[in-house]
């Protein structure tokens, strides 16, 4: 079990090692990342626009899904004091706001001579993935 201020130690990570969160997304939270990030798609913020498009209602920013992954790994697994290297996504279906997006993990490998962690990365709704992808991220290793 790691410790709550300071997450895994690599040594304690084994492949298999698996998280999972789950967040609906409200109309604050696309306020807030559109304030936060400066992306003011009127997808995202316009009805009458966004019933034009393919979606035909507003949609949540992609990048506000894929920041409930790295919630996931910054608070859980491997947790705080843990630093992205990379992540690679794949957006499947849109995410509407009201949605239950339930956010998944999976140590897939362990480099060791790095202490790099790799894990599959997947957000569902409903059972369906929204997101999928791969992260490496940087882990402490313990002291002696």
């Amino acid at each position: 079990m790691p410790n709550p201020a300071a997450g895994y130690y690599f040594e304690e990570l084994s492949i298999g090692q698996t998280a999972e969160s789950a967040r609906t997304v409200t109309e604050a939270d696309i306020l807030m990342f559109g304030a936060a990030s400066g992306d003011m798609n009127p997808v995202h913020f316009d009805s009458e626009f966004a019933a034009t498009t393919r979606f035909e209602e507003r949609i949540a920013h992609g990048m506000l899904t894929a920041s409930h992954v790295s919630a996931l790994i910054g608070m859980r697994l491997p947790g705080p004091g843990s630093v992205y290297v990379s992540q690679s996504l794949q957006f499947k279906r849109p995410v509407k706001i009201g949605a239950t997006v339930t956010s998944r993990v999976e140590i897939t490998q362990l480099d060791p001579a790095k202490g790099f962690v790799t894990l599959s990365t997947t957000c569902l709704i409903a059972g369906k993935a929204v997101l999928s992808g791969e992260a490496v991220v940087m882990v402490a290793k313990r002291e002696g």
